[in-house]
């Protein structure tokens, strides 16, 4: 049985399970480098759990997936880059709401984030997937923006079903 680690990232926080590769176990709420489906990130390591042997390749372990990776322990240098690109993410809050409105589209932006790596701009709007979010993530592809658009409703994050956020399967140009 393979260990796991369950790790908080994100501005509006997901949990995934990633292997546990690491040559040192990082304790509960350390701060580490994980690799996610939408690029490198920041998280907070939450607890560690057995992956169940007779589980092997369910629906259960299918919340791995193998571009996920606990990548390494953060460094101070790591928390410094991320508080500068959550600064520089705030400083484009205006600029996007201002697209929004441009684009004449129907939608309420609540947050932006760039991932560590800086490969990628999620822009979090209220709601749920819909032609507008669509239009959104093409609008931004077609400018180059590499964005990925994350609904926000309730309940928390809604589901992505494809890996460039615009519903499309990754046919925008940038998946």
């Amino acid at each position: 049985m393979s260990q796991r680690v369950l790790v908080r990232y994100g501005i509006i926080p997901e949990v995934s399970r990633f292997p546990q590769t690491l040559d040192s176990s990082p304790e509960r709420g350390a701060s580490v480098i994980v690799h996610t489906r939408r690029g490198v990130e920041l998280g907070t390591v939450l607890e560690f759990v057995k992956a169940d042997a007779n589980r092997e390749g369910t629906a259960d372990d299918a919340d791995h997936r193998p571009t996920e990776q606990l990548l390494r322990v953060a460094t101070a240098d790591d928390h410094v880059q991320a508080d500068e690109l959550r600064a520089a993410a705030q400083a484009e809050f205006a600029a996007w709401q201002q697209r929004l409105r441009d684009w004449n589209l129907e939608l309420e932006l609540i947050d932006v984030e760039w991932m560590l790596d800086k490969q990628k701009l999620v822009l979090y709007v209220l709601g749920g997937r819909g032609p507008d979010t669509t239009k959104l993530a093409l609008q931004a592809a077609t400018l180059g923006f590499p964005i990925e658009v994350q609904p926000v409703n309730a309940e928390g994050l809604v589901q992505i079903e494809s890996g460039c956020g615009c519903g499309h399967g990754g046919t925008c140009g940038r998946g």
